[in-house]
């Protein structure tokens, strides 16, 4: 599915709210007596990305940043708020939304007794892709991504939880999506193996005018792939905005020479921890506010 070349912001998210219940399936009256347990695990998130950048969200550990991308990809129904790719709305168009984006997790799932060839080979025939051509991609992406042919053929089983991821990030590519979500994409991965995912990454933005959400706890990754990026804590948007930007508000408070240093100043905490009055400590001028 194409996009009008005039179509320049491709996500486009206005108060986003999400709100689980912690106690799980409730049972119906008389037996569900207590009051639900509710958890905003996104709290009113707004924000744009502009077609063809890469857009970092780099957060904690249960800081909302995978259920955000859920309700992206039509995954999650949003309990409030808009969200919208390309000018469709996720909920009213979301057949429309799924033609555009492509989506990579690292719980991805497969179907392990077969070959990651036949796991794409499955994926493109979803999406309608043509037999032929797709074997043809599928070759040229797993080798860009150093998966041996000798490899191709092999039951997923027998292979590495980091070579499974891969294939994971390979199927997110099949497609060229117009929008691609990347949901710690490289974990998992050994250096030299996140190191290709990383050029790939790059590579498609620039061959196919593709626009990524990079979703990760990686600080080197996001400080290498991303244009802007905003900071996550308790299901909202600290802060956001260019590396230099975000450095150069963190050294008002503290030491902040990279990313990293700026995301402990900012939030409060190291990246594996996550407190209950960590978010919304400073009012700061890169706060999407709209």
């Amino acid at each position: 599915m194409s996009v009008s070349p005039e179509i320049n912001i491709a996500l486009d998210v206005r108060g986003a709210v999400k709100i689980f219940d912690t106690r799980g399936i409730r049972l119906p009256l008389p037996w569900n007596r207590g009051k639900p347990e509710l958890v905003v695990a996104v709290d009113q998130v707004s924000f744009q990305i502009e077609r063809g950048r890469i857009y970092g969200i780099v957060g904690s550990n249960g800081c909302g940043k995978s259920t955000l991308v859920r309700m992206i990809s039509t995954l999650l129904y949003p309990d409030g708020g808009t969200l919208n790719v390309f000018g469709y709305d996720v909920v009213d168009d979301s057949q429309k939304v799924r033609r555009l984006i492509n989506r990579v997790s690292v719980e991805a799932s497969f179907f392990r007794k077969l070959s990651p060839m036949e796991n794409l080979l499955f994926a493109g025939q979803t999406y309608g892709l043509d037999h032929d051509e797709t074997e043809q991609r599928v070759m040229n992406i797993l080798a860009r991504l150093g998966i041996k042919e000798e490899q191709v053929l092999r039951p997923l089983e027998q292979m590495s939880r980091g070579m499974q991821q891969k294939v994971a990030v390979a199927r997110g590519f099949l497609t060229s999506p117009t929008l691609l979500l990347l949901d710690e994409p490289t974990t998992g991965l050994d250096p030299a193996s996140k190191r290709q995912v990383q050029k790939f990454i790059a590579e498609l933005r620039e061959e196919h005018d593709a626009t990524v959400l990079l979703v990760s706890h990686d600080m080197d990754e996001a400080e290498k792939l991303c244009d802007v990026i905003a900071i996550m804590s308790e299901g909202r948007i600290v802060a956001s905005g260019s590396i230099p930007e975000l450095v150069e508000l963190a050294a008002r408070k503290g030491p902040a020479g990279n990313l990293e240093e700026a995301f402990l100043t900012i939030v409060g905490h190291a990246l594996d921890e996550e407190t209950e009055d960590s978010a919304g400590a400073w009012d700061l001028e890169a706060t999407p506010k709209d």
